[in-house]
């Protein structure tokens, strides 16, 4: 089992900044990848951001790339998402997902096999 924590949403105004961290524990010695997905109210699960366990890839979302930048500490097993010039649309609950599958589609939720409980980002106008 691998158990996933968010942290660092909040409230902000539009134009701002922030980081989100993801931190994994347990059995994580067969991770694969993490990834950034995110809800908003009405709307399905969307994915933003996904990084390799080398952190030697990288993949965003069209509506955050040049905006958001992923990253990861592999010390300390915890995932970033550095979020900038934040806009209103980016107002979601924001989830943190590991995936232990080995090479796959890392834009499809299906893909990740532990998930966190999400934390919420709003992004005031």
């Amino acid at each position: 089992q691998v158990h996933v924590v968010e942290s660092g949403g909040g409230l902000v105004q539009a134009g701002a900044s922030l980081r989100l961290s993801c931190s994994a524990s347990g059995r994580t010695g067969t991770t694969y990848a993490m990834g950034w997905f995110r809800q908003a109210p009405g709307k399905e699960r969307e994915f933003v951001a996904a990084i390799n366990w080398s952190g030697s890839d990288t993949y965003y979302a069209d509506s955050v790339k040049g905006r958001s930048t992923i990253s990861r500490d592999g010390a300390q097993n915890t995932m970033y998402l550095q979020m900038n010039r934040l806009k209103s649309e980016d107002t979601a609950v924001y989830y943190c997902a590991v995936s232990q599958c080995g090479p796959s589609r890392l834009a499809d939720a299906k893909t990740y096999d532990y998930w966190g409980q999400g934390i919420q980002v709003t992004v005031s106008s």
